[in-house]
């Protein structure tokens, strides 16, 4: 024995010989009443075998029984969770992919303990720019991607094997059960998520093929920076519950890169709590300053105010050098080849059509819109490379941006998509292409001039344009990254509250690439002229949200408040955690809708978190199996809603390569709903909570109780909605229970209610309900019993009573101040 046993400390460390002859330390604890060793701590990046072999040689201070008992427990600390075994990936003792080829490589993701995560890395035969690895058989399970079906923009696609998965895929979850202790049944389930990623100039993609092999294809866009390897090429993460697992797969990926952060570390701009109105829709690029002053004025007389503008496409100069040929059509798309001529607004904005360079028309524009219209937040538009075609080579007073012609070329998987017109434009006409190092200056001048009009911040479109644009530059990423952190250096210096909006920028070359930006387009634009667009708007926002909100803050774009589908897009804003922005045509208004989106002050009623499918829906095809409810979940502060919306009928057809009806007339569908639908319900409602909650549905305003695992069912038909405000059960004594909802006529209802206190004093009533909310109107609350009376502000007053509901209900004035919180007082 190496020693004696009762003079052992309670800590030690020993050294093991691996069998490559390295040695790694091994600190070890004993459990001083035993005398056992019962602890190792494993040092980072020893080998997951290292406990397999025995020892070359047992160090003197252990016995060879001990040493043995601390290799055993090495080897436990180590086993991964993501494991290759006898040529299958093995996740939780499932197997997800079979046939693991030898030049597959996985490196244990970095943490203690036993590791959740794993990078899949790749090794070829020569030095090349663009690689496809296949890594494995992918059948039987359940999965979930995000791809680009354009350029610009991802959507959402469902599958069971590997030729199910699209080109361009940048996100894929994929369902399976733990099945490592041998038992089948009850098995937790396990969701694992791939994370292709960025390495050097590199960036990775997944893909299927009709062998059912999942692809990595891996590209640096230059055809002068090749690599023959890439070590961490796609990042896994297992566990069993799928929002945390996304959740720590991102921020291990930004720990590992370092080249971005999380949502959860950015600062949100304020606009989000505010009503907008952009201009696009409305104008298009026909815009003008006094377009912009009518549309204000029509909101604003309809007693809903827009705190927030968006000056869209239309407001730049702008010049092409395109030689129209009078014999011959235009050729469609000829519009983006146009170029930025000058940073400042053109014509239109001017005072009177003036040119005059020292009298700028836009600063007294946004003057006229903050103080005439009380207008909080004023953004404008640009592209990231300055306009759809670029800035102009050598233009007058823009020689200094070293701006030269390039010419697009788009990655084989997007090609392999939905054809592009911009890109058919521009491949022919090219793009005046700032140079990157000049880059920093063209935003900072732009922007130091927007400010200087009192500009506070911008909507930067046409992004993805930059990663067509990499060679000669180092490749897509190396381009992409020099745009985006000149961008963000640029907003940073000239915009106080991080205004940026980024749009047309679903790559992970720039995602993976934003220190900063927190407000991301999480979809194609809301096409108001096509009926095939609405229900695949409202499925695409919210499963591109399961990978774009951990990065930003989702935007779910614009839309009419006088259309067909308007109240279908409201309820979807409602529940979205998003900034809710119209773009109707001055007059064009439905006002008793914008009213239950929009406060008297012009603030909105905003939930707290991105909205996200169900765990339930994340893997059913809400758009297109015929038979699924969409569920969209978020939280406010006390309470949880669940959005549901039939959007079936239609989505992006791989066949056609573009979006359309595929079932002119989807049923009616029925579907349930339970508190456990938010995913973080519990936190919400504190240790205290029994399961128990009070639903009230927005449209049909009932107000239901629900016990601990009760559901709830819903029926709608195609672009109908309901939405159920999940509000946690208190219970005040052993006969009385409550729950506060909210303005009930609001989408939102319980997010205006912002804090919930209970107080039981020694005479009177039972408890006194002390509440803090926000806004005007019928407020609600459940109780199961009639109170004793309720006071708002220091004012009692009347109330109603629903003894077969337990709706209690009563008048909110309109407050004086903005943004002010009423305090309520129900007595029971």
């Amino acid at each position: 024995m190496g020693g004696d046993a009762g003079e052992r400390p309670r800590k030690g460390s020993t050294t093991f010989t691996y069998q490559t002859g390295r040695q790694y330390k091994l600190a070890f604890g004993v459990d001083r009443r035993s005398d056992q060793i019962n602890s190792v701590h494993v040092p980072t990046g020893a080998p997951s075998d290292i406990g397999n072999s025995s020892p070359s040689q047992c160090p003197s201070e252990l016995s060879r029984e001990e040493y043995l008992q601390v290799l055993e427990l090495a080897k436990m600390t180590v086993t991964p969770k993501i494991s290759i075994n006898d040529g299958n990936l093995v996740v939780h003792g499932k197997t997800i992919l079979s046939g693991v080829p030898g030049h597959i490589v996985l490196t244990p993701g970095s943490g203690v303990g036993l590791v959740a995560g794993a990078f899949i890395g790749a090794t070829a035969s020569h030095s090349k720019s663009l690689h496809v690895f296949s890594v494995g058989v992918l059948e039987d399970v359940r999965f979930m991607c995000l791809f680009r079906f354009k350029l610009w923009w991802m959507t959402q696609r469902m599958g069971t094997c590997g030729k199910d998965i699209p080109f361009e895929t940048q996100f894929l979850l994929v369902e399976s059960k733990d099945t490592s202790d041998g038992l089948v049944e009850d098995a937790p389930t396990i969701y694992t998520v791939f994370l292709p990623v960025l390495e050097g100039p590199f960036r990775a993609a997944l893909q299927g093929n009709e062998k059912n092999e999942l692809e990595i294809c891996l590209e640096s866009g230059d055809n002068a920076v090749e690599t023959e390897q890439g070590n961490h090429l796609v990042y896994m993460h297992a566990g069993t519950n799928p929002f945390k697992v996304i959740n720590q797969a991102v921020k291990a990926v930004e720990k590992h890169l370092q080249t971005f952060h999380h949502r959860e570390k950015k600062k949100l701009p304020s606009f989000v709590d505010w009503f907008g109105w952009c201009t696009w829709d409305a104008f298009y690029t026909d815009v003008t300053a006094e377009g912009v002053e009518q549309g204000l004025k029509s909101l604003s007389e309809g007693g809903v105010p827009a705190r927030f503008l968006i000056i869209d496409d239309g407001w730049q100069q702008i010049g092409s050098d395109i030689k129209q040929d009078p014999n011959t059509v235009v050729q469609e798309g000829a519009q983006f080849a146009n170029r930025l001529t000058s940073i400042k607004e053109n014509s239109k904005f001017q005072k009177n059509g003036s040119t005059n360079e020292q009298e700028s028309g836009l600063k007294d524009l946004v003057k006229d819109a903050k103080s005439h219209h009380n207008v909080k937040f004023i953004y404008v538009w640009h592209a990231l490379a300055g306009y759809w075609g670029g800035v102009q080579p050598a233009g007058p007073g823009m020689e200094h941006y070293d701006s030269a012609l390039a010419y697009p070329v788009s990655s084989p998987g997007v090609l392999g998509n939905q054809p592009d017109i911009v890109m058919d434009s521009l491949a022919v006409h090219g793009l005046g292409l700032v140079h990157p190092k000049k880059v920093f200056n063209f935003y900072n001048e732009l922007h130091a001039y927007l400010a200087s009009c009192g500009v506070d911040g911008v909507k930067v479109d046409v992004q993805n344009i930059i990663e067509t644009l990499g060679a000669g530059h180092g490749g897509r990423v190396s381009l992409t990254r020099s745009y985006v952190q000149g961008l963000e250096a640029s907003i940073s210096r000239n915009f106080a509250d991080n205004g940026c909006i980024a749009c047309m920028c679903h790559n992970t070359d720039g995602l993976y690439s934003a220190r900063q930006t927190a407000v991301v387009r999480a979809s194609d634009d809301f096409y108001p002229r096509d009926p095939a667009s609405h229900t695949i708007h409202i499925s695409s926002v919210a499963y591109n949200t399961v990978f774009l909100g951990e990065f930003m803050q989702p935007d779910w774009d614009m839309f009419h408040s006088l259309h067909p589908a308007a109240d279908y897009h409201a309820a979807a804003r409602a529940v979205g955690g998003c900034a809710i922005y119209v773009s109707d045509k001055p007059g064009h208004h439905n006002f008793e809708l914008l009213k239950k989106l929009v406060l008297p002050d012009g603030s909105i009623l905003r939930a707290q978190l991105p909205g996200r499918p169900t765990v339930d829906c994340l893997f059913a095809d809400p758009a297109r199996d015929g038979i699924s409810l969409l569920k969209i979940w978020n939280v406010n502060k006390c309470s949880g809603i669940v959005g549901v919306f039939n959007c079936q009928g239609a989505g992006w057809c791989k066949v056609a390569k573009k979006t359309r009806i595929h079932d002119a007339s989807p049923g009616t569908l029925t579907g349930s709903v339970k508190a456990s639908n938010v995913d973080v319900i519990s936190e919400i409602a504190g240790s205290d909570w029994n399961g128990d909650v009070a639903v009230y549905g927005y449209r049909s305003k009932e107000v239901i109780t629900l016990p601990k695992g009760a559901s709830l069912p819903v029926t709608l038909q195609v672009l109908e909605y309901e939405l159920f405000h999940i509000c946690p059960l208190k219970k005040i004594t052993a006969s009385i229970s409550f729950a506060a909802i909210g303005l009930l006529d609001m989408f939102n209802s319980s997010g205006a209610i912002e804090h919930i206190e209970i107080e039981k004093p020694e005479q009177e009533a039972a408890a006194i309900i002390t509440l803090k909310v926000r806004g005007c109107g019928r407020f609600g609350a459940y109780c199961s019993q009639k109170p004793l009376k309720c006071i708002v502000g220091k004012s009692e007053t009347d109330f109603e009573y629903e003894a077969e509901t337990g709706l209690v209900s009563l008048g909110i004035p309109v407050p004086e101040e903005e943004m002010f919180k009423w305090v309520i007082e129900i007595h029971v």
